[in-house]
């Protein structure tokens, strides 16, 4: 598998590599480093705050319940052995119905979040390719790849467009 997905990457950096050669202009090919991009724009981090405060009130509206889980556990370990075998099973499966309502919650509420997180990121990573197209075309670069892309081991920090991107980004704006 993994020598399948190197040679994949060597096929394209062979094939990128010719079609680039096959004009006279010299190779110039650039790095953009996103996450430093996404994190760093005022639309990001507006984005982030606002995710941030949803993260927040989902954690505000599950935590009476965890709290009320917690009392009650102890409750039932302190009560434990002088409860009868009735009211032992009665316990249980009401902290197990309390265990299964924060679960659902949890994962309603997680579901919201990558949901939102879709609809505040997905714009900010159109624009992201858009500006770094825009970078690349008007600074004469052959290629833009990601910093962390796989397989790249070195690249020259002279290459590096981050900077342009983030004003380049914010002036969209």
């Amino acid at each position: 598998m993994r020598f399948e997905r190197a040679a994949l990457l060597l096929a394209l950096g062979l094939m990128l590599g010719w079609g680039i050669g096959a004009t006279d202009e010299p190779t110039k090919i650039g790095f953009v480093d996103a996450q430093q991009v996404i994190a760093t724009v005022k639309e990001g981090k507006s984005a982030r705050e606002e995710l941030e405060r949803k993260l927040r009130e989902a954690e505000n509206k599950i935590a009476p319940l965890v709290q009320e889980y917690e009392a009650k556990k102890q409750e039932f370990e302190a009560r434990r052995m002088a409860l009868s075998e009735d009211a032992l099973k009665e316990k249980v499966l009401d902290l197990q119905s309390l265990e299964n309502r924060i679960k659902g919650m949890n994962a309603e509420e997680q579901g919201k979040i990558e949901i939102d997180q879709q609809r505040l990121f997905g714009p900010l990573q159109e624009k992201f390719v858009s500006v770094v197209r825009e970078v690349g075309q008007e600074n004469g670069f052959s290629a833009v790849m990601l910093s962390d892309a796989p397989g790249l081991i070195y690249r020259r920090e002279s290459l590096d467009l981050t900077d342009l991107v983030i004003k380049t980004f914010d002036k969209k704006s």
